[in-house]
């Protein structure tokens, strides 16, 4: 309770930040002006980013255990859901539950895919802002907090290769550990633990983790597409790498555990990402107020349209995941 809690004043103080010295009339006026024929374009290349996140996620899976299309589709969109709708990223434990109660694959391994999900993800960011420098001077604190993310990104990494390699030698790098917990709970621990490791399994398979590093680079390259169309839609004129240097700053943000929706860090990475580039604080704040409602939107549709395929109400999975976890 003490992170929601923490997680909810967060979200408050960037939430200040956001409207600190904003001109709503302002924001209204952009809001009636903004091109809204852009916004169904901009629907459309998300749900394709939701396909290629769910179709990825089934080939890290796939080391695991076999999981029908629509099983795994329905659960990616509940779990996107959850992280929505649950404060300080509670949700990211939804996937893991559902996968293990609609296929043979024990959490502990799904959760592990997760991990290695985000691995990717961080991987594949910090390459698309390398690339980023050559086209456009990036602010000093974004440099650093890519090079701390990149020696955080190849840490985790590295030691998951060495899981994966080395297995017996991570488990006794563990034996320290386990013994300081209470007897009772080191068998447990253990089988978890060993579960968890399963869920790197896809690291040792060359093909199949070529597939998925390609994967990650489309679905951030149709992220950045995404925000470009709404660029157009606000007559923003900005070059491409303007929106990949808001989304990476936008996935910076939203990496802070805040109220459920990433309600303020969302809206003030944005108004950061495009003071860079001369937008104006108030017409900032009213593209971040599009971007998210409509972003927010489609995953709840999307979310509420697979509810009943995987048997799963807001109560269980507020339960099991905050309760529970």
């Amino acid at each position: 309770m003490k992170k929601i809690i923490l997680s909810l004043l967060i979200s408050a103080f960037f939430i200040y930040l956001s409207v600190e010295g904003i001109d709503f009339r302002g924001v209204v006026e952009g809001l009636a002006k903004a091109n809204y024929l852009y916004v169904l374009p901009f629907l459309l290349i998300v749900f394709v980013m939701q396909l290629l996140r769910a179709w990825r996620w089934g080939l890290i899976l796939s080391s695991l255990g076999k999981v029908s299309v629509l099983s795994l589709f329905a659960v990616a969109n509940v779990g996107f859901l959850a992280i929505m709708a649950l404060p300080a990223r509670l949700g990211e434990l939804c996937r893991p539950y559902l996968i293990a109660r609609l296929s043979p694959i024990k959490m502990p391994a799904a959760l592990g895919t997760i991990f290695v999900e985000r691995i990717f993800d961080g991987a594949t960011i910090l390459i698309i802002a390398c690339i980023a420098t050559f086209f456009t001077s990036l602010p000093r604190w974004l440099i650093k907090a890519n090079l701390i993310f990149f020696l955080i990104t190849f840490g985790l990494l590295s030691a998951m290769t060495f899981a994966v390699f080395k297995r017996d030698a991570a488990l006794d790098v563990l034996i320290p550990f386990v013994r300081i917990l209470p007897a009772r709970w080191e068998k447990p621990f253990n089988q978890a633990f060993r579960h968890f490791l399963d869920g790197f399994g896809i690291i040792a398979e060359g093909k199949r983790l070529s597939y998925i590093l390609l994967l990650s680079f489309l679905i951030w390259l149709i992220d950045a597409l995404a925000i470009y169309v709404l660029f157009i839609a606000f007559n923003f004129n900005l070059p491409p790498v303007a929106a990949f240097v808001l989304m990476i700053i936008l996935i910076i943000g939203i990496a802070i555990p805040t109220a459920p929706g990433f309600i303020g860090n969302w809206h003030y990475s944005c108004v950061l990402g495009l003071s860079f580039f001369g937008i104006p604080k108030t017409d900032a704040l009213t593209f971040a107020i599009i971007y998210h409602f409509f972003s927010v939107a489609i995953v709840v549709i999307l979310g509420l349209s697979f509810l009943p395929f995987v048997k799963f109400s807001f109560a269980d999975l507020w339960k099991q995941t905050v309760c529970k976890y």
